[in-house]
């Protein structure tokens, strides 16, 4: 007789994966934000998450690939963040001038909490490269759109000036309070506007 495992069963445990797996994120963030990705442990970490050591490695094989998880899920929520702030714009580039905004405010907001070693990890490989192209097409599509209702320069393709946003926007990690973020944001999208004929 073959047994079948019930659905809600496999949805508990699955829902349980989840949350063990969230569990170890949060607490990997927590030290090395307390103590420096030097000093955190896989020992650790297993102790602090309230898990054996030998679970937390059927989850993760190191710290650096808890790390990568993290950052997959901040890149994540901030896209579906900024997709929530285009869906409540309306126009073209009333949708592209918020998400610049939001997406400026939260590189100035977050710059204190990205630890150049933690962003040295994080930022080396293929999993970095595809977070930024996910962000770069996302931003492409907002100035595709405004391209098509004429909002910004026609003699750019919108891929390019999606990335010469990205590069300028990426300044407000360096400024030194909101307002300058604003004009900051202003300047780049005075930069993308259609030239009136």
């Amino acid at each position: 007789m073959v047994r079948v495992m019930p659905r809600l069963w496999t949805e508990t445990v699955e829902a349980h994966r989840h949350e063990v797996r969230q569990a170890i994120i949060d607490t990997t963030a927590d030290l090395v934000s307390e103590n420096g990705l030097r000093s955190v442990t896989m020992s650790e970490i297993a102790e602090k998450t309230g898990i054996g050591r030998a679970t937390l490695y059927k989850y993760f094989p190191d710290v650096e690939s808890i790390l990568h998880a993290w950052h997959q899920r901040h890149i994540t929520a901030h896209l579906q963040h900024l997709a929530k702030v285009r869906d409540k714009a309306t126009g073209a580039l009333d949708k592209l001038a918020s998400v610049l905004e939001a997406h400026a405010l939260h590189i100035y907001e977050t710059r204190r909490h990205h630890e150049t070693e933690l962003a040295a990890v994080v930022h080396r490989d293929e999993h970095a490269s595809h977070a930024q192209q996910q962000f770069t097409d996302f931003i492409t599509d907002l100035m595709t759109h405004a391209a098509d209702t004429n909002d910004i320069r026609d003699d750019t393709s919108p891929r390019e000036l999606a990335v010469y946003c990205i590069y300028a926007i990426g300044a407000a990690g360096q400024l030194s309070s909101k307002p300058a973020v604003h004009r900051l944001v202003s300047i780049s999208l005075d930069a993308l506007r259609a030239k009136e004929s």
